[in-house]
């Protein structure tokens, strides 16, 4: 196996020469002609949206190798074939199967994920220990138990009317998040897989008997990602499953921001460091070199830095276009915590707008305008007027919120659409929790907009309590 330092991306003099080299047989081969774009305020076929409100550029592959490789990719070029094929997974299948596994052990997994996800992710370990595969896979497994727990519950209640029929008591042994298979496989499987995907890039700069440079490698990363593999990307709104990192690994289809962290995890495995920072509405990615210089030398005419996130960098209308060596140096990298933000924020967006999908054009925040009407003022807001709102994806956008709420538990916006999500969760005593905590971090202005909202959702809490009591009536505020 070819053994790559950390050093990798320093250039030296040598080195150049050969950049330049490599850069023009890239141009040739015109394997980098297009680009994956990701956008935050477009919800059309192929570009996602973001709840930060960014947008990524991701470098693609328009080629589409038929058999590059053993380990060739089993993804149809038939696009809904691959729908079809895709729908019938369990994750987001919405199918009544007959589950392995029994209620306590999806219980268990909830829990467990939810554990292994925060210690991953702990502000007691350093950033660059933290495994971007290994967070979201956690997050993977324990939305899967999340789901999986209903569908064995609907089935369970169907068994107990009928009597003649035993339920069998399923308990295993060992490590649960180990146990549970996401798209047929284990967790490490999986992780396994991103090391197989290192070993292939290992194998065609082998088979090119060529040195470890940066341009090289990443052209070799590009190749059997985008041709030999052929992942593409796609709007998450078609498809939940591919904003999932198994899913995209088991489908070959991802949103911009999973394919992102498959770029990074394989080149981590590599010895090559990839950076990434916000600017302006894009979110850019480029690999961590002594020499930035080299990133904006132009050969046959594009820099690498164009080359790695597309057209963003040459449209004069984006701030990314204005970058040069000495302006990159300046900006704020990215840290391996705000990356998972990014995919956590997707998300809560994904399954927010499955959830009220029968109430087109709901916003989180449209709760707070019924108290705020002009001519209405402390309209009434409790459960007699909840928007039609689907449970299942509810809930796992509350969970999406709850664990960026442990990324960023000062972030007083966040806090206030998690606090919205549990009102139309009909949460009323936790929302109010939470409502009160976003108070206290949020602007006085935006602090005074909440205010009303959570005295009339502490009055809804109230009669919630006094009705549970068997009174009837309504409380009112004196």
């Amino acid at each position: 196996m070819m053994v790559m330092s950390a050093s990798l991306p320093s250039f030296t003099a040598a080195a150049a020469a050969a950049t330049s080299s490599s850069m023009a047989a890239i141009s040739s081969r015109n394997c980098f002609s297009d680009f994956w774009n990701f956008r935050c305020s477009d919800d059309k076929a192929g570009h996602v949206s973001n709840v930060n409100g960014m947008e990524i550029s991701f470098l693609k592959s328009p080629m589409v190798a038929a058999t590059r490789h053993p380990r060739n990719r089993r993804v149809s070029t038939n696009y809904s074939t691959s729908i079809a094929a895709a729908s019938a997974s369990p994750l987001f299948s919405g199918q009544v199967t007959r589950d392995s596994f029994g209620p306590n052990f999806y219980k268990d997994v909830l829990k467990t994920a939810r554990e292994k996800f925060t210690e991953e992710i702990s502000f007691q370990s350093k950033d660059k220990d933290i495994s971007l595969a290994k967070a979201l896979l956690y997050v993977a497994a324990e939305d899967e138990a999340f789901m999986a727990f209903n569908r064995v519950m609907d089935a369970r209640s169907v068994l107990d009317e009928r009597k003649d029929v035993p339920i069998e008591a399923n308990d295993h042994q060992g490590d649960s998040v180990e146990l549970i298979p996401l798209a047929g496989k284990s967790m490490t499987e999986w992780l396994n897989e991103l090391d197989a995907i290192a070993r292939e890039v290992e194998a065609e700069l082998v088979s090119r008997d060529i040195g470890c440079h940066l341009v090289e490698v990443i052209e070799a990363v590009n190749i059997v990602l985008f041709e030999s593999r052929c992942f593409k990307r796609v709007s998450i709104a078609v498809e939940p499953k591919w904003s999932y990192l198994h899913g995209v690994l088991s489908s070959g289809y991802g949103s911009a921001i999973l394919l992102s962290i498959i770029y990074i995890e394989v080149c981590r495995r590599l010895g090559l460091t990839m950076l990434g920072s916000r600017v302006g509405e894009d979110f850019l990615i480029w690999p961590q070199t002594e020499n930035p210089e080299e990133l904006f030398k132009v050969t046959s005419g594009h820099s690498l830095f164009a080359v790695v996130n597309g057209r963003c960098v040459e449209d004069p209308r984006s701030m990314a276009s204005d970058l040069n060596s000495n302006s990159l140096r300046s900006l704020d990298v990215v840290t391996n915590r705000d990356v998972i933000g990014i995919a956590l924020a997707n998300l809560i967006r994904l399954h927010w707008k499955r959830a009220s999908r029968s109430s087109h054009g709901l916003m989180l925040t449209s709760a707070l305008r019924l108290v705020h009407d002009a001519d209405k003022k402390f309209e009434k807001i409790d459960g007699s007027n909840h928007p039609l709102l689907r449970p299942q994806d509810l809930r796992m956008a509350i969970m999406a919120s709850e664990r960026l709420l442990i990324l960023q538990p000062h972030n007083w916006s966040l806090r206030r659409d998690h606090g919205l999500m549990l009102y139309y969760n009909r949460q009323y005593g936790e929302a109010v929790q939470e409502l009160s905590i976003c108070m206290a971090f949020a602007p006085e202005e935006e602090a005074a907009l909440l205010e009303p909202f959570v005295e009339k959702l502490h009055l809804m809490r109230l009669e919630s309590s006094w009705k549970s009591l068997g009174h009837a009536g309504q409380l009112t505020a004196l």
